[in-house]
Parts: C-alpha cells; sequence; structure tokens
C-alpha cells in the first residue's frame, strides 16, 4: 500500500488513499517537524523546543524516545515499511520521504517546473493548520509562502495571456483574500473583469477598494491603480504590457546562491564573469522569477556593443512611443517618464561598460539586470553577482541532461575528463553535451580524445564566444592575451604584461584584462605582487590568434635579467655561468630591487615560472635565452636541492642549444646535468657530463668554466674513494681558477683540497689549505664558503666551535643540506663527548632533510651514525635497526 503525507493543510497521513490515524498530539507535532524537514536529521534540542515550547520537563529526552517509538508503531500499521523510515541519528531524528509521498516537496518540484496549477491545488488550507505552530516551523514555511504566491501570480500571467480571464479573475480573488492591500493584484483584477466583459463590475470593484484603501488606511489609490482604473472608464482597451523576457534555458543547473541575492528587491543588479560562464542564462531565470512583480512589463536589450540612442529608441517604440526625440538625453528622460508610471522589469544584456548602461537607468520602482564581461562598479548602490564556472557534480549533472544521465554515469572517469576540458563552463558543457547527444553511437571517450586533440574546434560556439571578447579590445590587450598565453598554464607576475608591451608599467591593460573576465586574478605571492592566470580555454583561443614573437622575446629577456639579478644575490654563486648573448630587458631599478631584496623568497616564488619560460625559450627556438635562464637558476636550485627541475630546465635547454648549434650552450648544460647526476649517486653518468663539458669549454678558450667541470670531475672521484685522484683533480682546477683570477673558485678549490688532504692524513697541508680558503671567504664576504670551510676546520681539529659556527650560517642562509651535514658532524663530536641526547637529536634532523631532499648517500650515513649512537647506548634492538638499514642504503648506492 502507498503511504503519502501531507502538511498543506491539516497534517494527514493517508494509506491506499484511507487517513492513518497518529495517536496523541505529541507524536502528530513530531511527525510535522520531521515532515517539513524531510529527509534530513532534526536535533533533538530542536524537537523538544517544539513539543515543550514554554518548560521542557527533565524527562523530555525520554520522553521524546517514548514519542517516536509510539509514531513509528502507527507508521508500521499500514503495512508498508513506512515505519522504518522514521529512524534515530545521532541526537535527533529523520524521516525519509520520496518526494512524490509528501505533499510538500511535491508541490517545490511542480512550481520549478512551471506547472502552477497542479502545484496550487495540493493546498488544501493554512499548512498544519490543526497543530499550534513553532518558530522552529516557521523558518521552513516563511518561504514555502512566498514561493506559493509568486506561483499564484505566474498562474494569473498564465491564464490572463492564455484569454482566461474567469481564471484569472477567481485566482485573483483567492490572492486579495489573503493579501487585501496589493494594489497590483488589485490593478490586475480590475484589467481581468474588463477583459472579460465584466466592465461595471471592474468600477464597483474600483470604487469598493478604493473606499478601503481610503478608511482603512487613509491613502488614495497609487498610479497603477487609477491607470487602470482610467482605461477602464474610457472603455479603452487595457494597455498592452511588453513582455520581451527571453525563454528559460530548460536545463538550467546550480546557481543557488547567486539567484537567492537576485531574489529582490533591488533597483539594480549587475552579472559579471567570463566569457560562457551562463551570466545571460542566470539573467533570464532570475528575471522570469520577478516578472509578476512588474506587471507592467519586461524589457529585454541586446546592448552588445550598440550605442545608448539606439538602445533607448528600441526601449521607446516598446513602449508605445512611435517617433522617439532625436537626442540620447531627450530619449533617456522619457524613459525615466514613462516608467516612473509603469514600472517595469529591465534586462540589459552583454553591456561593454557603465558608460552604456546609464543612459538605459529608469529609477524609481523599476529594477534593472545587466549581464556583462566587465564587472561594472561604477553605478551606485548596485548588487553585483560575481559568477564563477560550476562545481564539478554540477557540471556533470548538465552533461547527463543533455547528452543523457546512465551515458555519463556509466563513463563517469572520461565525463569527468570532458567537464574539466570544458572549464566547467555552462556553455562549453552544452556544446560537449550537444555533441554527444547528436552522436549516440559515441563513447564519452572519442569526445573526450577529440577535445585533447583540438578543443576549440569542437566547442565551436565557445569559439565564437570568445571571438566577440576581442571585438572591443585595445590592440595592447589582444597582444598580451597572445604573449600570455604562449607563457603557459602557470600564474605570472604582473610586471609581464610590462615586458610584453615594452614599457616600465602596464598596470592599465591588465587592469582591463581582469575587468573583463579574461584575466584571473591569482593572489598575490611571497614577495608581494599580485600574479594573474590565463584560463585555459581563453589561452588555447589567444594561442590560436597568434602570441606577439617579440613580446615574448622581451618578457624572456626580462626572466633572464631579473633572475640574474637575483641570482647574484644568493648566498653562493660559485659555479654559475652565464649566456652572454641571450637579449635582456631591464625592470625599473626600483621595482627589480624590490622584488629580488629576499631571493631566496623570489626563487621560491617563480622557480615554477622559470621552470615554464626555460620551455618556451626552447620551443620559440630562443636557445640562448633557455640555457641562459636554466643556468642562472642553479645556484638556487642546488641550494635548495631542487634536483628533479634542475633536470628537467638543462634536458629542455640542452636539447634547444644542440639544435641551435649553441657549443657553449651545451657545455653549459652538459655540466650542470652531471652535477645532478652526481648528487643523485649516478658517478658514471656524472663523470662522462663532467669530461664532455671540460673538452667543449677547452675548445671555446674559456678557462673558468673548464676548472668548473674539473671541480667536479674531482667532487665524483672523492665520492668515489678515489682520494689521491680527487686531489690531483682539485690542484689541477685551483691552477685554472688562478690563471683565470676567479677568487671565488680559488676559494672553492682550496677548502676542496683541505677535505681532500685530511682524507689522506696530510692534517698539515689540510690546515693550510683551508686557512687560506676561510682568509679569501672572508675578504670575499662568501658567508656560505666561510661556513664550508668551518665544517671542514671543525672535522680537522675536533672543534665543536666550527661546527656550531657553520651550522650557524648554513642555518641564516637557509641552506639546510649543508646544514644537515653540519648536524651530523657536530653529532659525531658530541657522541666522543658522551652527549647522546643532542647527538641523537641532531642526527634525526638531518637525516629528515636527507630524505626530504633526495640524498642517499647523506641518508646512509645519518642512518649509520644512529645505528652506532643506540648501539653505545645499549639499545641494541632499535640500533640493529637503523644499522640494517644503513647497509640497505649503502647497497643501493653506487660501489
Amino acid at each position: 500500500m502507498t503511504v503519502t503525507f501531507h502538511v498543506l493543510g491539516p497534517l494527514e497521513v493517508r494509506s491506499a488513499g484511507q487517513p492513518v490515524r497518529i495517536s496523541g498530539r505529541k507524536p502528530r507535532l513530531l511527525l510535522a517537524t520531521l515532515l517539513l524537514h524531510a529527509n534530513h536529521v532534526v536535533g533533538a534540542d530542536d524537537l523538544v523546543e517544539v513539543l515543550w515550547p514554554e518548560r521542557a520537563p527533565r524527562s523530555a529526552l525520554a520522553n521524546l524516545r517514548t514519542y517516536a517509538s509510539s509514531l513509528r508503531s502507527d507508521l508500521a500499521g499500514t503495512g508498508e515499511e513506512a515505519g522504518s523510515r522514521l529512524r534515530g541519528e545521532g541526537s535527533g531524528y529523520a524521516i525519509d520521504v520520496p518526494g512524490g509521498a509528501l505533499d510538500l516537496l511535491a508541490f517545490e518540484e511542480l512550481a520549478g517546473q512551471a506547472r502552477y496549477a497542479d502545484a496550487l491545488a495540493l493546498w488544501r488550507g493554512a499548512p498544519l493548520a490543526d497543530l499550534p505552530g513553532s518558530p522552529l516551523w516557521d523558518r521552513r514555511l516563511e518561504p514555502l509562502h512566498g514561493l506559493r504566491l509568486r506561483a499564484a501570480e505566474e498562474l494569473i500571467g498564465q491564464r490572463l495571456g492564455s484569454g482566461d480571464h474567469a481564471g484569472a479573475v477567481s485566482e485573483l480573488r483567492g490572492l486579495l483574500g489573503e493579501h487585501p492591500y496589493r494594489e497590483d493584484l488589485w490593478s490586475r483584477l480590475l484589467l481581468a473583469l474588463h477583459g472579460g466583459g465584466r466592465r461595471a463590475e471592474a468600477l464597483r470593484t474600483y470604487a469598493s477598494v478604493r473606499a478601503r484603501l481610503v478608511d482603512e488606511l487613509g491613502v488614495e489609490p497609487g498610479t497603477e491603480l487609477r491607470r487602470a482604473y482610467e482605461a477602464i472608464l474610457a472603455d479603452e482597451p487595457a494597455p498592452a504590457a511588453p513582455h520581451q523576457l527571453p525563454p528559460d534555458v530548460p536545463d538550467f543547473i546550480g546557481r543557488e546562491a547567486e539567484l537567492a541575492a537576485l531574489a529582490g528587491p533591488f533597483p539594480l543588479a549587475t552579472i559579471s564573469g567570463p566569457p560562457g560562464v551562463g551570466k545571460s542564462a542566470l539573467a533570464v531565470r532570475a528575471a522570469l522569477a520577478l516578472r509578476t512583480r512588474f506587471p507592467a512589463g519586461q524589457l529585454y536589450l541586446d546592448l552588445d556593443g550598440r550605442e545608448p540612442g539606439d538602445l533607448l529608441a528600441e526601449a521607446l517604440r516598446a513602449l508605445g512611443v512611435e517617433s522617439p526625440p532625436p537626442t540620447v538625453r531627450e530619449r533617456s528622460a522619457l524613459l525615466r517618464s514613462l516608467l516612473a508610471e509603469r514600472p517595469m522589469l529591465l534586462l540589459l544584456d552583454d553591456a561593454l561598460d557603465a558608460a552604456q548602461v546609464r543612459p538605459l537607468l529608469p529609477g524609481n520602482d523599476s529594477s534593472v539586470i545587466v549581464t556583462s564581461r566587465r564587472r561594472i562598479t561604477e553605478l551606485p548602490g548596485a548588487l553585483h553577482v560575481d559568477l564563477a564556472e560550476l562545481p564539478q557534480e554540477e557540471a556533470l549533472l548538465l552533461l547527463g541532461r543533455i547528452a543523457g544521465a546512465d551515458r555519463v554515469a556509466r563513463e563517469r572517469a572520461d565525463a569527468l575528463a570532458i567537464v574539466d576540458a570544458c572549464a566547467r563552463l555552462p556553455l562549453a558543457l552544452r556544446s560537449a553535451g550537444s555533441r554527444l547527444a547528436g552522436r549516440p553511437g559515441w563513447s564519452l571517450a572519442v569526445l573526450r580524445q577529440r577535445l585533447q586533440d583540438d578543443r576549440l574546434g569542437e566547442l565551436k560556439e565557445v569559439r565564437a564566444c570568445l571571438e566577440r571578447s576581442y571585438r572591443h579590445l585595445p590592440a595592447e590587450a589582444a597582444r598580451t592575451l597572445g604573449t600570455l598565453g604562449l607563457l603557459g598554464a602557470p600564474a605570472q607576475p604582473g610586471w609581464v604584461v610590462g615586458a610584453a608591451l615594452d614599457r616600465p608599467r602596464a598596470d592599465d591593460v591588465t587592469d582591463l584584462l581582469v575587468d573583463v573576465n579574461l584575466l584571473e586574478v591569482a593572489g598575490t605571492d611571497l614577495v608581494g605582487q599580485p600574479r594573474y592566470r590565463l584560463p585555459d580555454l581563453i589561452r588555447r583561443h589567444a594561442l590560436e590568434r597568434g602570441p606577439d614573437p617579440q613580446g615574448v622575446a622581451r618578457v624572456l629577456a626580462a626572466w633572464t635579467t631579473t633572475t640574474e639579478h637575483a641570482m647574484a644575490r644568493l648566498p653562493t654563486t660559485v659555479f654559475s655561468l652565464t649566456a652572454a648573448g641571450a637579449p635582456r630587458w631591464r625592470l625599473p631599478e626600483q621595482t627589480l630591487d624590490r622584488l629580488t631584496a629576499d631571493p631566496l623568497t623570489w626563487f621560491e616564488t617563480e622557480h615554477e615560472a622559470l621552470a615554464g619560460a626555460v620551455s618556451v625559450a626552447a620551443e620559440a627556438g630562443l636557445a640562448a635565452s633557455a640555457w641562459g635562464l636554466a643556468a642562472a637558476m642553479v645556484p638556487y636550485l642546488d641550494l635548495h636541492c631542487h634536483l628533479d627541475t634542475w633536470q628537467r630546465t638543462h634536458d629542455v635547454a640542452l636539447a634547444a642549444a644542440r639544435a641551435a648549434g649553441d657549443t657553449y650552450g651545451e657545455a653549459a648544460m652538459l655540466r650542470g646535468l652531471a652535477q645532478v647526476a652526481l648528487y643523485r649517486d649516478r658517478y658514471e653518468e656524472a663523470a662522462e657530463g663532467f669530461t664532455r663539458a671540460r673538452g667543449l669549454f677547452r675548445e671555446l678558450g674559456d678557462l673558468r668554466a673548464e676548472a668548473t667541470s674539473v671541480c667536479g670531475l674531482g667532487a665524483v672521484s672523492q665520492f668515489s674513494g678515489r682520494h689521491a685522484r680527487s686531489l690531483d683533480q682539485f690542484k689541477q682546477a685551483l691552477a685554472m681558477f688562478l690563471a683565470a683570477g676567479d677568487q671565488h673558485g680559488e676559494a672553492f678549490t682550496r677548502q676542496a683540497i683541505g677535505r681532500a688532504c685530511i682524507k689522506a692524513g696530510d692534517l698539515a697541508q689540510a690546515s693550510e689549505s683551508l686557512g687560506q680558503a676561510m682568509r679569501l671567504a672572508q675578504d670575499l664576504g662568501d658567508a656560505h664558503r666561510e661556513g664550508c670551510v668551518c665544517l671542514q676546520m671543525g672535522t680537522l681539529h675536533r672543534a665543536m666551535s666550527f661546527h656550531r659556527h657553520a651550522l650557524e650560517i648554513f642555518e641564516s642562509l637557509g641552506d639546510r643540506h649543508c646544514g644537515a651535514y653540519a648536524l651530523q658532524s657536530l653529532a659525531g663530536l658530541q657522541v666522543d663527548r658522551g652527549e647522546l641526547a643532542p647527538a641523537s637529536a641532531g642526527l634525526e634532523r638531518s637525516l629528515l632533510v636527507f630524505r626530504e631532499l633526495g640524498d642517499r648517500s647523506g641518508e646512509a650515513s645519518a642512518t649509520q651514525l644512529l645505528g652506532e649512537l643506540h648501539r653505545s647506548a645499549g639499545r641494541t634492538g632499535l640500533a640493529l635497526g637503523y644499522l640494517e638499514h644503513a647497509s640497505l642504503l649503502r647497497r643501493e648506492l653506487p660501489a
């Protein structure tokens, strides 16, 4: 048997059409509350407030459980599973009811489908008229009454539109019984009576309502009601009201918050958002919901770049003005005069800016909805609605409504990919859904692949929409979109637009593109500069239209200059190489200094964008810019062990240098890739790369660059355990740096020689070399090199003071990698002195850093030392675990 629930009138439960008795007032109150919030849990505190509004007994919760049990028994007596629909959850209760089984839910669904007669037929009186009510109920019932009123007004409009004057009169009298002072309803009643041939009755009705207004409120009828009376008195046909709103979009999805904001009342609302986001569809849906408040009519104007004078003429003709005045000022004044007497709803679609809209604003009691790609903030008192893309699930629902819900559910993974390719924009989703609906034999994977191959080719409506966006763009703004499109998906700093246009600042262009929703503000970065992102479909369209090659080259030149400026401020740049032939474009000095004041933070902010710029340069055939940028990043990537970025950028730039026949660039990238291989313990690969780089630098006659490669070979020998060979190579590099006059290289190699001498047991030579390296580092102001020397000094003299000083330097410079080695060396001395707790803590800290940075050699040595520490402390089991893991790590390292 079918069980139904009814709250739109006295509370009723029916089974197979027959009433079901619910025993007791409290169970009925409980059921009513749960039905008003059907399918949602109502908390026990709220239920107690409804059942005992004045003062709840101490046993309220126990009594509530008793009433719930009683209610469940009554529902179970229907012979269906209705009893099981009542469920306890947490500290509350819920009743699960299908939409068709509860008149309230059915009413809301029918009203949403514009089936107003069917929806209103469900009402049998005031909701829950047989029960005393509750403030908790009011929060649910007040919007329900509002929806009922709107449905009734819509039904009246439908009846009048179809010529059913008698039906409209009946509905209006019912409404006026509930709202006796609504003059707009009285006006419609008069015109309905007159339109139905009941002129005398209409005149008597006017006299009656006028007397009531004067006697009870002390006011005369308003303009609209008087105009209706005068038209009837003169036996004129009812003035024609323009109803120009476009039809609703049948598959409209979501936007509940935006529609709630646009439910009015408001004099002016603007809806802005990027192309294809559904601004017009939202405006039409909102306007249709408001139209019954404006029986005098609704005007629709498609602005699309048109002149205000032409738009005003169109609006005036719709209002019956056959010959509009000649000037914009006069036309605007006449429109305001007409609408002062007949308040209307105006929908102004696709506005260019505030200047285009201002002459069309009526004032007084009319309402205006404006859609625009630009966020129009210059109009006082406007409600602003910024529209974004649909949430993922709503986007899927829209795709399913067009292409078939079952089809989308079966191929959900491909559907999600299509939704992402459409950027969750309703226009794109409708375009994609229509393609699928017209091709039922396609799998969703077919469209997914086609979108991947040629996105805008498949979404032709989107391409046309984006083309319209370019109509009113200045040439500089259009060129900027092309340049930003080529720079890819990462958010770009604002100065990029200035470089693209070859001027110090271009905030005007950036602001314009943001205002018209073709460029997104991606926030403010760590160095305090705004960042901007080009949405994917706009980026693809900009690339189709063609980037500005000169603008792209200038942006890359600016990246090169700025990166080199930031690099020079890093703690260490010992092996930096520069692309002398790469173009450079310099930001204003003040901007440059401000951005790179903290170079580590700047690099942290920009290194992903820089990596993208390397790829852009390579693809554009600008090899010197590609490898110059990659090389300028190396000191930062080295300092923070961003080995993946290092590898990726150098691979790309190496290919570009070779394709361009740029031998120096090839050598520089080979040297950088060899360093990455060294850090990843791939010693043979590292040695091969350093050797090839050295040979190329020697052919080119660059002694310093050759020396950097020899140093790399020395490091390979050192880490491979060939200490004598390592010493020879570092001495050879020292001679080259001395000949080249490179003091930073000299300091590095003297420190490296000292380290090699310690390994070889030549402590006197080690002390001399390290002392020379220390003096050079201090003279040069190279704090990082000083820290490295201190670390070796501490090892040589077994002095904790050197280790602590080295650790302080590395931590102050943000070099966590060298800091981890300092912690490890310091822990060795602490163990010797029996300070096991601080030693253990330091080793654990260093171990975390080595793991995070992917330094397997450092991880192995730290793990070994921890095992030995725990063994010396008698923690045999713990020590064994560390030592076994250390052995496993060492076996994974190259011999």
